[in-house]
């Protein structure tokens, strides 16, 4: 048996991928992420042959590794056979130890996420006893689809590529696509899942509650994230991206009565609230509007900012932007007005 460093080295590396419940992979895939792990470890890269004397190493003494070779999908694939052996098992450390419980107790407080079935179990087998509530999570219970909240979890967390079913509320009919899931993200009490098509990695969102099915293929390789979706949000209210959509600078006027719901709650992180001399300015270019607050936001429009502006009804009005904003938001009132007006006129 080899004991140089590059092989324990190698060893390490393979007894990850070997215990991978979410992946099936062959003697080209271990070669090929060993020597990219290598690679970008500054270490020299090996042969096929030189992994393959490596398996037979690990199934002999000290390591004694449960191998075992299998077909899927036209592949030979190598993995242990049980997926929770590893030729590397150490005892936590006590602070880690306490971590890992603050950790599991927050995540099991979350109702969203609470469907996980390792959950208790794993807390069980840690030792863990059950502590008081502490902290709170918003969700919605009636949340259509939420119990795949916990697969998707565990899918972007291990990488693994899926077949997704869905349809959207216009059409009822149910397509499918090969997706790589990047991303889980809440807003205003729903789940979104953010990825990339199979093949030109455009980046999509699709609502959990207008999924229909979720099926894993293990054999399909992960393509990494090259999105930042850090800057992606940065310039949105919610998850609807438009990336042909500029950035629109925008004036508004809160009353007095919420303008300390705007200020401790801003509609966007580019909130800024205008004071001084261009705050009295505006008061004389809009003597009607009496006190209140001016501010500004710089973002994209999107079917979020719009509703967003238009749920604080008088108290809120868009004066002016550089875009459409200001103009669909005007429509939006004018049309919710002729529906007021048409219904309380057919009741005379």
């Amino acid at each position: 048996m080899a004991t140089n460093k590059n092989a324990l080295i190698r060893y390490k590396h393979l007894d990850v991928l070997l215990s991978d419940r979410h992946h099936y992979y062959d003697i080209n895939d271990l070669t090929e992420m060993v020597n990219s792990m290598l690679s970008n470890n500054g270490f020299k890269t090996v042969t096929r042959r030189c992994i393959e004397k490596d398996l037979v190493s690990l199934t002999e003494s000290p390591f004694n590794a449960p191998i075992k070779r299998f077909k899927w999908n036209g592949k030979n694939c190598v993995t242990y056979k049980n997926s929770s052996f590893s030729i590397f098992e150490q005892e936590l450390s006590g602070e880690e130890r306490h971590l890992l419980h603050e950790v599991l107790n927050t995540l099991g407080q979350f109702e969203g996420l609470a469907h996980f079935e390792w959950l208790e179990m794993f807390k069980i087998g840690l030792g863990f006893e059950e502590c008081r509530q502490i902290i709170s999570f918003s969700n919605n219970p009636y949340l259509v689809n939420s119990s795949l909240l916990g697969t998707l979890f565990d899918q972007i967390s291990n990488k693994v590529v899926i077949r997704l079913s869905y349809h959207t509320f216009a059409d009822t009919t149910v397509r499918d696509i090969v997706f790589h899931p990047y991303l889980l993200k809440q807003y205003n009490d729903r789940w979104f899942l953010l990825g990339a098509t199979d093949g030109d990695k455009k980046i999509l969102t699709f609502a959990l509650d207008r999924i229909d099915k979720v099926e894993p293929l293990p054999e399909k390789k992960y393509a990494e994230c090259s999105e930042d979706f850090y800057e992606r949000f940065e310039d949105i209210v919610g998850v609807t991206y438009y990336e042909d959509r500029p950035v629109e600078h925008i004036l508004c006027w809160v009353s007095d009565a919420s303008k300390g719901y705007i200020d401790t709650k801003p509609i966007h992180g580019s909130y800024t609230p205008i004071k001084g001399e261009k705050d009295q300015q505006l008061h004389e270019q809009y003597p009607q509007l009496q006190g209140g607050l001016f501010f500004t936001l710089d973002c994209i429009n999107n079917y979020e900012l719009i509703r967003e502006l238009c749920s604080y009804g008088k108290e809120l009005i868009v004066l002016s932007s550089d875009g459409i904003v200001a103009d669909e938001v005007k429509k939006r009132i004018c049309e919710m007005n002729e529906q007021y007006n048409c219904i309380l006129n057919s009741k005379k």
